[in-house]
């Protein structure tokens, strides 16, 4: 069963991904839209390391909440709600100096006033390079009345 508030597609979601951000300065790229997750990749070279030529921690927290964050305002409406991130916990297990990683971003609480998304970055040879807990804030939007 979808947890996306409305169905939705990939290029629906690229659609509306669609404006310039720091996703453009990292290449990050929304690659694979499921039922309850969503995947993106971002390449690790000059512009997502840190001075000893690895990925920079930084940068896994950008693609982690990049897929979060997309990902639990897909489950609102967005007429009504959005969601902001509260708290991001990463733990770093592998470092990569060059290629890309992927993450995938799955819920572990969608309630009304929070979600809670684990998103797990792994390597070109499948190997987990960071786990990362991002809890989100869910907001009213402000009607005009």
């Amino acid at each position: 069963m979808s947890i996306w508030y409305k169905p939705l597609t990939l290029a629906d979601l690229l659609a509306r991904y669609k404006i310039k951000t720091i996703h453009d300065v990292l290449g990050i790229k929304i690659t694979e839209l499921g039922e309850d997750y969503l995947r993106g990749t971002m390449p690790v070279d000059s512009r997502t390391h840190q001075p000893l030529g690895i990925m920079h921690g930084g940068a896994s927290c950008v693609l982690a909440e990049t897929l979060g964050s997309l990902g639990a305002n897909f489950c609102l409406d967005p007429a009504l709600k959005y969601a902001v991130g509260l708290d991001i916990h990463t733990t770093h297990i592998r470092s990569v100096s060059s290629g890309i990683v992927t993450g995938t971003g799955k819920p572990i609480h969608i309630g009304r006033s929070t979600q809670i998304w684990e998103i797990n970055i792994v390597n070109e040879q499948g190997k987990l390079v960071s786990v990362t807990r991002l809890t989100l804030f869910v907001k009213d939007r402000e009607t005009k009345e």
